[in-house]
């Protein structure tokens, strides 16, 4: 679910790309949360083969075993070229995913310029069912009608996100594996 996450963060940037050919300067959040995400992948959850099955945990700034970095240079080099090649597998995917999928990019651009935020619903008649769960908030999060359900109908209603929603997809990765605990979706 990390690189899907990413994968989903990066697709503003390299939307920008793709119809414009340059990038600007607004992915910059999306980026610096990539990197983090990364480096925490590498340095803390242990999902580097080069590095190991170690947590120098740099996500936690307090309750840290070590003052300083505590490993060295050479590690430090390593750490940031799998960081590096974490983030470009994940751009090249997200890439991919933007390229095969480019009329639902420019329908998803033009939904954008006329209502600025889009929902659920909007999602799912722009880019039809997610191959994998449910789009947040959507309808079918909750029972049909023929199931039992024990909830009322406001418990059932979901606020709509009030941000723009950039998707990247379908959901697929080389590193799922790796990533024990993580609940789908996630």
């Amino acid at each position: 679910a990390f690189m899907d996450r990413m994968a989903m963060t990066m697709g503003g940037r390299v939307a920008e790309e793709i119809v414009f050919g340059k990038i600007s300067t607004g992915a910059q959040n999306d980026l610096e949360r990539i990197t983090k995400l990364a480096y925490a992948m590498v340095a803390d959850y242990g999902m580097s083969e080069r590095i190991g099955y170690v947590s120098f945990n740099l996500s936690a700034s307090n309750d840290r075993p070590f003052a300083g970095k505590p490993y060295s240079e050479e590690t430090a080099r390593t750490i940031d070229s799998e960081v590096r090649s974490i983030i470009d597998e994940v751009r090249v995917r997200t890439r991919q995913i933007l390229d095969e999928r480019r009329s639902l990019l420019e329908d998803m651009a033009q939904a954008l310029l006329q209502r600025e935020v889009l929902g659920p619903k909007d999602l799912k008649e722009i880019l039809g069912p997610r191959p994998f769960g449910t789009y947040f908030g959507d309808a079918a999060d909750t029972p049909a009608d023929d199931e039992p359900n024990e909830s009322t109908a406001s418990e059932q209603q979901v606020e709509e996100p009030t941000s723009p929603v950039d998707t990247a997809g379908e959901e697929t990765t080389s590193r799922e594996d790796q990533e024990i605990g993580t609940p789908p979706n996630a």
